[in-house]
């Protein structure tokens, strides 16, 4: 770089090419053109290292999939299915949670009923299916009766035109799950009734 000599604006020489303690020093260095701004950014189509990129994708996938599902055990708004969003339906699970259902109890009864029909004893085994059938017919009349409170409390919560279809269905599917494996989470304890 040639130095050459400038006049500053208060009249004295000062060289180009040095630089005094009261001046900014520039960049240092030329702008890159943009063919090397290109080749700095490029990067392969296809990776050299094969199986380092498939474990990476496929730890980068996991984390998301574990995030997704720790945001829908926890009812996060943003990780719910459609079936699941929205107020009213925030509203329903909170209800359903709420309540101790006879249909939670269906799963771990068929089990027994299930174990009990190996016993030998005829009548033992007659006497097991009856009672799940009882207690199949019980669940399902707490269901309906379920279904008509729900409806009298979401069209006094959110008005009689605003209420979703299909909210019935729902809180029968949740219903006649153990309160341990339902999903979203419950987010209420027992019978804290959502106002």
């Amino acid at each position: 770089m040639v130095a050459r000599n400038k006049t500053s604006q208060d009249g004295s020489a000062v060289q180009e090419g040095s630089v005094s303690t009261n001046q900014v020093a520039g960049k240092g260095h030329p702008t890159p053109s943009r063919k090397q701004q290109q080749a700095a950014r490029a990067r392969p189509l296809v990776v050299s290292d094969r199986k380092e990129a498939n474990r990476a994708s496929r730890a980068k996938v996991a984390e998301q999939r574990e995030r997704a599902r720790l945001g829908m055990a926890a009812g996060d708004e943003k990780f719910l299915t459609a079936r699941d969003k929205g107020p009213q339906r925030r509203w329903v699970r909170d209800y359903v949670d709420a309540r101790t259902s006879i249909g939670e109890f269906m799963i771990p009864l068929m089990g027994l009923v299930l174990v009990m029909t190996f016993v030998p004893i005829p009548e033992f085994q007659v006497y097991s299916v009856l009672a799940i059938w009882g207690f199949l017919i019980l669940a399902i009349i707490d269901t309906i009766v379920v279904g008509f409170i729900l409806k009298k409390k979401l069209a006094s919560k959110f008005g009689e035109n605003s209420v979703q279809p299909g909210y019935r269905w729902y809180a029968a599917m949740r219903i006649l799950q153990l309160r341990v494996l339902r999903l979203p989470k419950p987010q209420v304890k027992r019978r804290q009734f959502p106002s």
